[in-house]
C-alpha cells in the first residue's frame, strides 16, 4: 500500500515541505490541505528577504542550507520571483561586533557609506558590514509558482479546513470541514500563524507558542537599480528595496503579542506608525516622515526564538513545522529538511 501524507498548510513552508516530499518519496500519496487558497496569509504578506544569520548556531545553520537552497531554486527557473540584493548591515558602538558574529561570511566592519541612496550615507557613529550572498523574494508568487508545478502530483484541497485531528490506531486523521476524513500514515503540521487553531491547539500547547503581530510600512522613495537592502540588527529592522513593486519597505519589530489571525488587529495604527518613525530616525531620518501605510500580518513564534521541528501528540505521527518567528520564508528550506528528516526517524 502506497504511503500516505497529509501536509496541513500550503504557505511557503508547507508548499516546500510538498516539494520536497516528492522529490524523496516519489511513490507517496501527498495530500495538501489549506484552509484558505495556497500562499495566502503570512506568506502573501511576508517581505522575503534572505540573508545567512541568525541569533543561535542551529539558525545559522539553517539560514546558510536554505541560502544554497533558494539559489539552486533560481538557477533551475530564471522565471522565479527571487531578487539578488545587496545588504548592508549597521549597528552603533560595541553592539556592532556581537551583532556581526550572527552573520555567515560577513564582510570586515568598515566605516563606508551605506550603498542605499535612499538612506543618504552611514549615521554618525554608526559601523556597517557587508553581507554576501543576500536576496528578496515575492513570496506569495513564489508559492503560486511552487504550487502550479506540483499540483498534477497530488491532491490539493484549498479552501477547506480542519475540524479535529484524532490519532487512531496506525494512522492519524484529519476530519474536515466538508464532513470528509482523511486517513494518513503521517501528518506534518505546518500551520504558520494558526498555530493554535481549535484542531491542534491541544496538541500543540506544550510547545509554548505565540502570535505576534507584524507591521511592514511602505516607503514612497525612489528605488534604483543596485540601491542595497540595508539591515538593522539591534532593532531586528530593515529597509528594502521592492524593485517589482517600485517603492522601499521598512519592517521593524512591532510588540503586540497574542493576536488571533483570523480576528487580526485593524490596519497600520499611530502607536504603529510612532514606533516605526522612532526607530528609523535614529538611522535615516529624513525617510522616517515618509511613512505612511504598509502591510499587517502576523507570524508564530517560539519561546527559542528556533524554528520548531518535532513531533506532536502521542503517536509519533504527527510533526509540527514551524514558528519560525517571522523568518519563514528565510529558513522555509531547512524547516523542510528537518520534517523530512523527521518523517525518516
Amino acid at each position: 500500500m502506497r504511503e500516505r501524507i497529509i501536509v496541513a498548510g500550503a504557505g511557503i513552508i508547507g508548499s516546500v515541505i510538498v516539494k520536497e516530499l516528492l522529490a524523496a518519496r516519489p511513490g507517496a500519496e501527498i495530500i495538501a490541505i489549506d484552509r484558505d487558497l495556497a500562499g495566502s496569509g503570512a506568506t502573501r504578506r511576508s517581505a522575503g528577504l534572505h540573508f545567512a544569520a541568525g541569533r543561535t548556531d542551529r539558525t545559522r545553520a539553517m539560514a546558510a542550507t536554505s541560502e544554497r537552497y533558494y539559489q539552486a531554486l533560481a538557477a533551475d527557473d530564471p522565471r522565479l520571483p527571487i531578487y539578488p540584493v545587496a545588504l548592508d548591515a549597521v549597528a552603533f558602538g560595541a553592539a556592532a561586533e556581537s551583532a556581526r558574529s550572527r552573520f555567515v561570511n560577513a564582510g570586515p566592519i568598515e566605516t563606508s557609506p551605506i550603498r542605499a541612496k535612499a538612506a543618504r550615507g552611514q549615521p554618525q557613529g554608526a559601523s556597517v558590514w557587508s553581507v554576501p550572498a543576500c536576496h528578496y523574494s515575492d513570496v506569495g508568487a513564489l508559492t503560486d509558482f511552487l504550487v502550479r508545478d506540483f499540483r498534477p502530483a497530488i491532491s490539493m484541497l484549498e479552501g477547506v479546513t480542519i475540524a479535529r485531528i484524532e490519532e487512531e490506531e496506525g494512522v492519524a486523521a484529519a476530519v474536515l470541514s466538508t464532513g470528509e476524513t482523511v486517513r494518513a500514515d503521517r501528518l506534518v503540521l505546518a500551520p504558520g500563524p494558526w498555530v493554535n487553531a481549535a484542531a491542534w491547539r491541544a496538541m500543540v500547547a506544550p510547545l509554548g507558542v505565540r502570535v505576534k503581530k507584524i507591521v511592514a510600512f511602505h516607503l514612497n522613495a525612489p528605488v534604483d537599480e543596485g540601491d542595497a537592502a540595508v539591515l538593522f540588527p539591534e532593532e531586528d529592522a530593515f529597509l528594502l528595496p521592492l524593485q517589482h513593486r517600485g517603492h522601499w519597505l521598512f519592517s521593524y519589530t512591532c510588540l503586540d503579542w497574542d493576536v488571533d489571525p483570523d480576528a487580526p488587529p485593524p490596519g497600520v495604527t499611530r502607536q504603529n506608525l510612532d514606533e516605526a518613525q522612532a526607530v528609523l530616525r535614529r538611522y535615516a531620518p529624513d525617510l522616517a516622515d515618509r511613512l505612511r501605510s504598509g502591510r499587517v500580518f502576523c507570524d508564530a513564534y517560539s519561546p527559542s526564538r528556533e524554528p520548531i521541528v518535532a513531533k506532536i501528540g502521542g503517536s509519533g505521527r504527527i510533526i509540527f513545522a514551524g514558528a519560525a518567528n517571522g523568518s519563514g520564508y528565510r529558513l522555509a528550506p531547512a524547516i523542510a529538511a528537518e520534517a523530512l528528516s523527521l518523517l525518516d526517524d
